[in-house]
Order: structure tokens, then sequence, then C-alpha cells
């Protein structure tokens, strides 16, 4: 009998028909302004992957721009649509609603694999120690002390950059993630990991906001999961923001498999608010 994972549990989809695949939203992904944007990546994509139903197709591009967060607890309906179906390249669109108000919109290309030149010049972030020899995060027992839920969601282990509150010299946060109930990393888990971390804004900057995703792009870079991939493997994630301006900043982010295998690359414009 195969396992249900909470995390297929809360990105679960029911096709509605014509296209439109229903979403129970779950509070367990929420953050200071409603449910976290990799999580809501991570539903849109099941939603595009079941209007290609073509395993060999793997996601390769996914961008998604947020016009405002759902309710939650709620529905959404992710309406996809097959724009194109090439010899190897899917192209769709889908928009995420919740009654008659619009939450967001994606873009998705899916593709079998292509021949072409195989090489990758960028490197893991080095002198990174091994997940074993990392300090687990503590999260605090007060309950006067205000949590987003997400906070429990990732098991994480800093590695990389200044964690929040030293006001390091860049903005740059990273280090060991993955789910806490023992779930291989596929596309879905990456799409919700490029935005699972604390923001980096928060190492060089002790401004009190919240930094709600405008628009996310991910660029999956191998087909998921690799062949080894195992139910209890981290991924080493690294992500950095060099601007911030007239209220917005970006973040540029990297997942690594243990291996050094590179697993995506994301960017997303993020708004500054007041944390209130």
């Amino acid at each position: 009998m195969a396992t249900t994972f909470d995390f297929d549990r809360e990105t679960a989809v029911t096709l509605m028909g014509d296209g439109v695949h229903r979403a129970d939203i779950s509070p367990a992904w929420s953050v200071h302004r409603g449910p976290n944007g990799g999580y809501l990546a991570a539903v849109a994509l099941r939603a595009l992957t079941e209007a290609v139903d073509d395993p060999e197709r793997a996601p390769r591009s996914l961008t998604i721009h947020f016009a405002r967060p759902p309710q939650v607890p709620g529905t959404l309906d992710v309406v996809t649509r097959v724009e194109r179906r090439g010899r190897s390249l899917t192209s769709l669109s889908a928009r995420l609603v919740q009654g008659d108000q619009l939450i967001g919109l994606a873009l998705a290309a899916f593709s079998l694999p292509r021949p072409g030149p195989e090489f990758c010049d960028l490197a893991p972030p080095e002198g990174v120690p091994p997940p074993d020899e990392c300090m687990p995060r503590r999260l605090p027992n007060d309950p006067s002390i205000p949590l987003p839920a997400i906070a429990r969601r990732w098991e994480t282990r800093w590695a990389v950059g200044a964690p929040p509150g030293t006001q390091g010299g860049t903005a740059l946060a990273g280090g060991w993630i993955r789910l806490p109930e023992g779930r291989k990393v596929d596309a879905l888990v990456v799409a919700a990991m490029t935005d699972g971390w604390i923001p980096p804004v928060f190492s060089r900057v002790a401004v009190p906001m919240v930094v709600p995703t405008v628009d996310l792009t991910v660029h999956f870079r191998t087909s998921l999961p690799l062949p080894d991939a195992r139910a209890d493997d981290w991924v080493l994630a690294s992500f950095r923001t060099d601007a911030a301006a007239d209220g917005f900043l970006e973040e540029d982010g990297s997942l690594w498999s243990r291996s050094g295998v590179l697993l995506a690359q994301s960017r997303q414009l993020a708004a500054v608010l007041p944390l209130v």
C-alpha cells in the first residue's frame, strides 16, 4: 500500500472538469499574509502536471505572478490550459482563483529530455559541513512568540550566511532543508523549497517587515526525482538578495543535491511591507 505523505495531502488537487483542478489550502503553510508562495507554486505545478498527463515530460520552467493571497481555510481552483503541445515541449498556462478573485497567473513548460551539451560551471556553496554536523533549528516553545505555521513545516539546518538577527555584511542565507515526514525530492518539493527558507534580507536588515512574493520563477535543471533519490535526502539551499529599492527586493536561489547536482534555480520579486 502506497504511503500518502502530509505534503501530498496538502498539495492535492481534484479534477473538477474543463481543466479546473481544486485544492484545499492547508493552514500548515501559512506565513504572515496568507499561504507561502512556494507552497502555492507546488499546488499549481501539481495541477499543471496532471494537465500535461505525460510522465516522460518533466517540468522545466514555472513562473507565477501573485495578485493576492487566498483566504485560509478555503479552496483554490487552478484553471489549466494547454497552450501548445509540440513533439517534445508542452507549454501551459493556469489561473489560480478563489471564488471570483484572481489569486495568481502561471506559465509553465514541460519537456522530454533533449540531446545537447551538458556542463555546469556553477558550484554549491563552499565550506558547508554535512547536515549531521550542523545544528538543528530550535523553535521557541513560548506561545507568546508568534511564529508562522510554515516555520514548523520544514526541517532545516543553517549553514550558509549569517542567521537572522546577526546583520551580516551580505543578504545571504541558506543551508540544508527537507520535509520532516521523509519524502523523495521531486519537482513539486523543489518548487516549494525555492520559497521555503527564511528570506536572506533578514540577515542584512533589522527592520521588522514581511516580504510577500510578487512573482516567482523556477528553472528545474534536471529531471526529478534523481535516480538515486532517497526519502531522507537533504537539499542544500542558497539564497541571496543583492538589491532593495522602492519597496521591492529580488531573491536569487539555487538548490543542490547532497552529491552536488544542481536541482533548480529560482528568482523572485518580493514586496517589502511593515510587520503588523
